[in-house]
């Protein structure tokens, strides 16, 4: 050993033993069996490929990301799109409906010459912008709008709690599964569906499984809480409606909601993926339910990414790195409990 290595390693024995009386664990994380017999480190060039639509991701994770119309906005979609592009992950804007029949702010949302052409992008349109297109035989406007941002397709975001809590909101004349029925037939382009932070029940699951969609995003109840952002900002809210903050349902019990409606279904099930989001913290969380999906997975963040883009392009490339390093040590070594 060469006495260069001799110092190093004499350094980090002499740390182990600093910190070996306060490095016990706290607790055992049971969803897993660890296995450190059976592979070797990953490599610098392994990924996890998988399938979105007509595309290829390195890596099973989606870029949730905000909406724009503020320059602060506009420059973090940036950031997050040059990670993106960097790690060939998917991303989503926020919602688009700022620049349905208005360019003012268009180059908050316009992406595609940072992603390249290769990486998966879609638009974001709330229900209830899709009903009133719809009541106003304008749906022609998704079609100019996803050309103009050269999008892969579209997002729409449910979210009845949020704009009953609204001052401003949209109050729905329809059900949102036949409106998204409704533009599914006047669309030539893969949709998403997603909530706003309280997920779904299962009788909601099993309806959007039924339908073409490319993906149906949880959105779960635990992460980033839109109804509880509206009771939040407006100072006049009905205190009495706290309440439903406390509403929805985590992303483990939609899991449950989703494998049985994939069972029950069979043929009937024509939605292709999930995107599971809502409460994930980190890359053991994100292999946790990937591992238990049934159907062709990613796991997605909003509030962790946006966390990291405020600071910088380094801050956020460095956290998606440990994002995926620590899914690739998770495929390596770690085995999912009662699966």
């Amino acid at each position: 050993m060469k006495q260069e290595e001799i110092k190093v390693s004499d350094s980090r024995k002499k740390s182990h033993i600093e910190l070996a009386l306060t490095s016990q664990n706290d607790g055992i994380d049971n969803r897993f069996y660890y296995e450190p017999m059976l592979a070797a480190h990953p490599k610098p060039e392994d990924t996890i490929p998988v399938k979105m639509g007509n595309q290829q991701l390195n890596f099973p994770i989606w870029i949730s990301s905000m909406t724009g119309g503020t320059a602060r906005a506009g420059a973090i979609n940036k950031l997050l799109a040059k990670a993106a592009k960097k790690f060939r992950l998917g991303m989503g804007l926020g919602s688009c409906r700022i620049i349905l029949e208005d360019d003012t702010y268009f180059e908050d949302f316009n992406l595609r010459p940072v992603l390249g052409d290769e990486i998966p992008f879609f638009a974001n349109l709330g229900i209830a912008q899709v009903e009133q297109l719809l009541e106003n035989h304008k749906t022609q406007l998704v079609k100019k709008l996803l050309k103009r941002l050269d999008a892969n397709g579209l997002v729409i975001h449910v979210n009845p709690l949020q704009e009953w809590l609204q001052p401003e909101g949209d109050r729905f004349k329809t059900a949102p599964i036949e409106s998204i029925k409704k533009l599914l037939n006047e669309i030539d382009a893969p949709v998403i569906v997603k909530e706003v932070g309280q997920g779904y029940g299962p009788e909601s699951m099993t309806e959007l499984l039924k339908l073409p969609l490319l993906a149906v995003d949880f959105a779960a109840n635990g992460g980033t809480n839109f109804s509880k952002i509206e009771l939040q900002r407006n100072p006049n809210a009905d205190k009495s409606f706290e309440a439903l903050v406390s509403i929805g349902h985590p992303a483990e019990e939609m899991m449950k909601f989703l494998n049985h409606a994939v069972a029950e279904l069979g043929d009937e099930r024509k939605c292709k993926m999930a995107i599971i989001s809502g409460g994930i913290k980190n890359f053991l969380d994100g292999f946790y339910f990937m591992s238990k999906c049934k159907l062709p997975s990613v796991y997605a963040h909003a509030s962790a990414f946006l966390k990291y883009a405020q600071i910088s392009q380094e801050a956020l490339d460095n956290y998606i790195h440990s994002q995926i390093n620590g899914l690739l040590l998770s495929r390596s070594y770690l085995r999912l409990k009662n699966n």
